[in-house]
């Protein structure tokens, strides 16, 4: 539930959202270790084999167990983090929502808001006057991502409901 004041309004993060991601983040992690290690003589293996090699499937595998090891490590550390993932106030907006969080955004390098939907979800894209400046922060996994953003939505501060304790339409 947000919590306001006069001056700033927070909203929190959603623990019950951040185990469904934990969980589903396993769940997936362990089918790409099982693309990896499982024998390739099993039914799987021999009917993916008509279409794509073993090392294809192995590859693909291997890509899961890093994003979704990432995922779940970053849940993980988001569940055990108090502050809050949204904030608003007069100066500007604090993003902690995300594994690419923006944190502080001053409103006078906000150019302007616009929404990204991707299948079913709908996420928050805050247009910046410097796009280079948030690409740039992080480390290089964090920047990749960031100028990932930046391509696919027009702005590296992408935000998302997801990991929040209020609806998109909020």
């Amino acid at each position: 539930m947000p919590t306001s004041t006069d001056r700033e309004r927070a909203i929190e993060l959603s623990r019950g959202k951040l185990v469904l991601m934990i969980a589903g983040s396993l769940l997936l992690l362990a089918g790409g270790a099982w693309f990896v290690v499982a024998d390739g003589d099993g039914s799987f293996f021999e009917t993916t084999r008509r279409f794509v090699p073993d090392w294809v499937v192995r590859a693909v595998g291997a890509a899961g167990v890093l994003f979704f090891g990432y995922t779940t490590v970053f849940g993980v550390r988001k569940s055990f983090d108090r502050k809050p993932g949204l904030v608003l106030s007069p100066a500007g907006m604090v993003d902690n929502a995300s594994a690419v969080a923006a944190g502080f955004i001053p409103w006078s390098e906000v150019t302007g808001l616009g929404v990204f939907e991707m299948g079913q979800q709908r996420m928050l894209v805050v247009h910046v006057a410097d796009t280079e400046k948030y690409i740039a922060k992080g480390n290089a996994l964090k920047r990749s991502m960031n100028r990932a953003n930046a391509g696919m939505c027009g702005s590296p501060v992408v935000i998302s409901a997801n990991a929040l304790r209020i609806s998109f339409d909020e």
